[in-house]
């Protein structure tokens, strides 16, 4: 009985030994991660999953922020116009989106999402959406009802070169391609000069052919899995790599992503983690998040106040990719590039070309098809094949019905011949002068005019930033459509221009731009109490969803918050 008190402190020294490294790993990669929700998938998913469905009453809604009686009626009045010139001006496209409604599925989620959920049943009712349209002429987008927009939507990134060589590109590629039709599994010999000129511009190898930007990421995973036998990908906190369950961890997904770990961008404790750990098969990097580092693709719907936050600064995100390289090239583990949305808008070669990086994996989509769907996956040989001669029952397989379908193909042709004139050339050179001084001017002139908004980018794409506290930042949306801007469905949190903007083109935004913002502060929905901030707006908003949760009512903070009790609804 005496050796027991050794036996058990062997024991425990054996047991401490055994899981500390454990312990040190798990904290090392707890450190790595963003202290946001971004950063923490399951703590996301776990808190989203609690958040009760509340809204504003047409009593409360113009003034939840506690704004006087003078200036709910002027907000009221000016909600009322808004809602009239709508009515008026979308008439056909209101009626198509009352068709189509109970048939798109897509449709309904958009409609649901591009403003805060509080809002958006009261938005959706006197403020519908129209996305409907009918043609383009140059930057202009004609919408169902003849009106004429400035096309700043961008086509989800598809549109760099500008609407007008898109439908020259998809007339050639189907011209092209017209003998064979809609051949499949035989090739149309345009293939080989698409790969060879993708496989120049990547700096890479082999070509693989998919359907989407989502799909071709999915088969870069996978063959990196199956090449290094390891199990996990990292991807960095906020990036966007298609909605498919490894890379899309927390809310909005219910697939478990439990083989991936999401890490801080542009942080030391990331690279420690890649570093240490032997079970990462690839890093995914999206160089769009140089934009927002850390923050998820910004939309309205999640503006409730002025937290928004973004800036560029090329020379700290090109070091960070460049010591990432360094690391997974020491570690053995592929990096992969998805430049599905910036392929192209940056440089004629790529995201890789602009930051002077190579990845040994890159995915490609939206521009590349010449206006038609593709997803292009590039990479090494030792990483593409898909099988393994010694194992011939061991294979990594991927095939699509569609992919390299031939009017793709034709149409691609024509966008990488384009690419190489002159003259498209020519429209990147001094890229970065043209879209940081159009940026710098317009900055200018909302700061001159006193006016609370202003402009981040990356090159030709842009975001909104806010610099008041408001409950309605979210709300300029529907004044910039008002002032004909075509944006897309997430509202101001994106502008993305095509390269043929000229200077009078841009002139011509910002003019409108100007005068929705100025109209929206006549308007009193940049009324703000003296107290307010971002933090009194937060928890304003906790004490709401408590009050929602558990049904009772929340009490307003005094000077900032709502002017009376808020009751929540008996229910949905």
């Amino acid at each position: 009985m005496s050796d027991s008190p050794t036996l058990l402190a062997t024991g425990g020294a054996l047991l401490a030994a055994l899981l500390l490294p454990r312990l040190l790993e798990r904290l090392k990669l707890s450190r790595a991660k963003h202290r946001s929700l971004a950063g923490h998938a399951r703590m996301a998913k776990r808190i989203a999953g609690l958040l009760p469905f509340y809204e504003y009453d047409e009593a409360q809604i113009f003034r939840v922020d506690g704004a006087p009686p003078e200036v709910e009626a002027k907000r009221r009045g000016a909600f009322e116009r808004l809602a009239a010139r709508c009515a008026e001006r979308y008439a056909k496209g209101l009626a198509l989106s009352r068709e189509a409604g109970p048939l798109l599925s897509d449709l309904q989620f958009t409609a649901a999402y591009r403003v805060p959920f509080q809002f958006s049943r009261y938005v959706r009712r006197h403020l519908p959406s129209a996305p409907f349209a009918t043609a383009t002429r140059g930057n202009r987008l004609i919408d169902a009802d003849g009106n004429e927009l400035i096309d700043l939507t961008g086509s989800y990134g598809v549109n760099v070169l500008g609407n007008e060589f898109y439908k020259t590109a998809i007339d050639a590629g189907v011209a092209e391609a017209r003998e064979l039709g809609a051949v499949l599994g035989y090739y149309h010999p345009l293939v080989i000069a698409n790969a060879r000129r993708i496989a120049r511009i990547a700096g890479l190898d082999e070509v693989s052919f998919h359907m989407s930007g989502t799909e071709a990421v999915m088969q870069a995973v996978r063959l990196a899995r199956y090449h290094t036998g390891k199990t996990h990908l990292v991807r960095f906190c906020g990036a966007y790599h298609g909605w498919w369950g490894d890379v899309q961890p927390g809310p909005g997904n219910p697939v478990p992503a439990d083989r991936t770990y999401t890490l801080k961008d542009l942080d030391e404790r990331s690279l420690g983690v890649l570093r240490s750990r032997k079970d990462i098969a690839c890093v995914l990097v999206n160089p769009l998040q140089a934009l927002h580092p850390n923050s998820p693709a910004p939309g309205d719907s999640s503006l409730v106040a002025a937290g928004r936050r973004a800036g560029f600064d090329r020379a700290a995100y090109t070091d960070w990719l460049h010591r990432l390289r360094e690391v997974c090239t020491a570690g053995g583990i592929p990096l992969i590039f998805d430049e599905v949305f910036v392929g192209f808008r940056l440089a004629p070669g790529g995201a890789q070309a602009y930051f002077g990086v190579q990845a040994d994996m890159v995915t490609y989509g939206k521009t590349l098809g010449g206006g038609l769907p593709v997803g292009v996956l590039v990479g090494k040989a030792e990483l593409m094949r898909r099988f393994r001669d010694e194992r011939p029952a061991d294979l990594c397989f991927a095939r699509g019905t569609f992919n390299s379908h031939p009017y793709v193909m034709g149409a691609m042709d024509a966008f990488l011949t384009h690419l190489e004139l002159p003259a498209t050339r020519a429209l990147y050179a001094g890229l970065d002068r043209c879209w940081d001084a159009r940026a710098g001017r317009l900055n200018e002139q909302l700061t001159a005019a006193g006016l609370p908004v202003r402009v981040a980018h990356l090159s030709t794409i842009w975001t909104v930033l806010y610099t008041t506290p408001s409950r309605y930042n979210w709300l300029f949306q529907q004044y910039l459509r008002r002032e004909g801007l075509a944006l897309s469905w997430v509202g101001s949190g994106r502008m993305v221009f095509s390269l043929d903007f000229t200077d009078a083109d841009f002139d011509e935004v910002s003019h409108r731009f100007l005068r929705a913002a100025r109209l929206m502060q006549e308007d009193g929905w940049w009324w703000v109490p003296a107290s307010a901030s971002n933090a009194r707006i937060g928890r304003q908003l906790l004490r709401e969803v408590l009050a929602a949760r558990f049904g009772r009512e929340a009490k307003p903070a005094a000077g900032a918050g709502l002017s009376a009790p808020f009751s929540p609804p008996s229910g949905r």
